[in-house]
Order: C-alpha cells, then structure tokens, then sequence
C-alpha cells in the first residue's frame, strides 16, 4: 500500500521548530532590537499549564505579549515555559507547541497560523491578533503594518 507524502503535517511540524528556534535564541540571548511576540494558544489543551485565575478568564484561548518583561523562559522539543507579568504578579505559564494556533511578530510582518479542528472559529481570532499588532501604542517605535499570514489548509486535500 503507497500512502501519500502528508505536507501539511511536515509543514505544521516544521513550523513548531521555527518557533522553537526562536523563543530558543531569545532564551539565550534575549529579543534583538525591536522584536516582540503576540502568541495565541488554545487553553483548553489538556497540556497547558497555567493558573486557575487565568484559566477561569480565558476559558478558550489567551495571547500572550513577549516584549518587556519576561523571565525564566526554557524551550523543550514539545513547549516551552514562560514568566509573564499581569498586574504586577509574576505567573509561570507552560504552553505546548500543539496548543499554540497563532505566534506574530509584527516588527517584522510575520506571522503563522496554525490550523484548528473544524468547530473552532479562528478567522475571527486571527483578525483580532492582526489588529492588536497594528494597533500596539508602543510609541513612535510601533510597528507599522499587519503581519503576514501562512495557512496550512489551502495546501491540503
């Protein structure tokens, strides 16, 4: 039996690496210039870890800012753990690569897309994370522009 060559899937890991790669360099070296993150991932995955208060509050997904403040970050093969500030209260976080549905940097336009399963609505979440990083009012060093986006789907059978 010939099974086919599954692209989406070899693009959909490959993708995951990228990111890995890269929260892997800002780990050991932190954000060059003006680089920074808006990562949305899916709460609901069994895998993320993250406080009760939190969860309660974005019972679905949650984006995450990678600019200013962060620490302890460490990136394994399969997620990566974060120290973020909300409100003055530092929260560690653990989000699994296969959780995570959008990363954008929008200093330099780019952007992936993760597909989701049939059911979850994520054209609007995606417009959102877009206009968030075109309306950041980090001052005069706010990036102009949308971010470019890579869909799986157009590329599947």
């Amino acid at each position: 039996m010939v099974r086919g060559i599954d692209y989406g899937g070899m693009m959909h890991r490959a993708m995951q690496r990228l990111i890995a790669d890269v929260l892997r360099a800002v780990a050991e070296e932190g954000l060059p210039g003006e680089h920074h993150f808006f990562i949305t991932f899916d709460t609901r995955d069994p895998d993320v870890e993250i406080a009760d208060w939190l969860r309660e509050r974005y019972p679905d997904e949650m984006t995450i800012v990678i600019q200013h403040w962060f620490d302890n970050l460490e990136v394994t093969p399969v997620g990566f753990n974060i120290t973020l500030n909300f409100g003055n209260s530092p929260e560690p976080l653990y989000i699994p690569f296969d959780a995570v549905r959008t990363f954008v940097d929008p200093s330099v336009e780019f952007g992936l897309r993760f597909e989701s399963q049939p059911d979850d609505d994520e054209d609007e979440d995606e417009e959102e994370i877009l206009d968030e990083a075109e309306d950041d009012d980090g001052g005069d060093d706010a990036p102009k522009g949308g971010a470019e986006v890579v869909s799986l789907d157009k590329w599947r059978k």
